[in-house]
């Protein structure tokens, strides 16, 4: 159309509106208020017509909006595939991920390791404690089944027995918390155990009491794997020697 002032209506209508401009055309074009199926009035042929017959007009009033496209790009990976390598598994993913592999042996988490150097420790005090309360509390089985409260009163190893009997239930749950009491059993024990073997004359005794205490209380303390096994070890066989000795008089 020759014109710029463009009279448009809707099919039902009987008022035009206008006129417009190309660009207000454009702008009710892109607001949706008009469409292809809107009537313009053709003053050259004085009629209405719809605006999708009118090519050249059609075109400026919804112009073809141009379209983004993305160049793809390339990516080159650093990682080649290895066609002689096995296939890996669920039990190798969990071996490297310990560190137990050639190629993660430098890499493991140090808190597996202290994890399990804690178990061994736990396992340890735990054994450690039955042998010294089997030691402790066997030897007097008369006097507390007995019932005389006052006679197992007299006996202060059936007391450290109970004592030992209770801590070694409570690390068999689980309960950790228990782990200050242990090194004060074992402070106390050591210094009990030391004064009754030195007063009788008994060095050897006196031994496996020191590393049998001395183990229990470094069983709570040790955090590396190979000191705490060389703690458990002290500390089962010192309260087993006593509990050997105990039971064999």
């Amino acid at each position: 159309m020759a014109t710029q002032e463009i009279y448009i209506r809707n099919a039902n209508d009987t008022e035009a509106r206008g006129p417009f401009g190309l660009t207000q055309l454009a702008s009710l074009a892109e607001a949706g208020q008009i469409t292809p199926e809107t009537l313009v009035y053709d003053a050259t042929t004085e009629q209405w017509a719809a605006l999708s017959t009118q090519t050249e007009l059609l075109g400026q009033v919804f112009p073809e909006k141009k379209k983004l496209i993305l160049k793809p790009k390339e990516f080159k990976t650093l990682n080649k595939p290895d066609e002689g390598a096995k296939p890996i598994d669920v039990n190798d993913m969990l071996a490297a991920a310990e560190g137990r592999t050639d190629e993660t042996a430098d890499k493991k988490d140090p808190e597996i390791a202290m994890m399990r150097a804690a178990k061994v420790g736990t396992i340890g005090a735990l054994v450690a404690l039955l042998a010294a309360a089997a030691g402790e509390i066997l030897p007097s089985v008369d006097v507390i089944t007995s019932g005389d409260i006052m006679a197992v009163a007299a006996q202060p190893l059936v007391l450290f027995g109970a004592l030992d009997v209770f801590l070694a239930v409570m690390l068999g749950l689980g309960v950790i918390a228990m782990y200050p009491f242990v090194r004060f059993r074992a402070a106390l024990g050591f210094g009990v155990l030391a004064f009754i073997f030195y007063t009788q004359g008994s060095p050897i005794l006196l031994v496996y009491a020191a590393a049998g205490c001395a183990g229990l209380y470094l069983c709570t303390i040790f955090v590396s794997l190979v000191p705490v096994i060389v703690a458990a070890a002290a500390a089962v066989g010192g309260m087993g020697l006593l509990a050997w000795n105990f039971l064999s008089q």
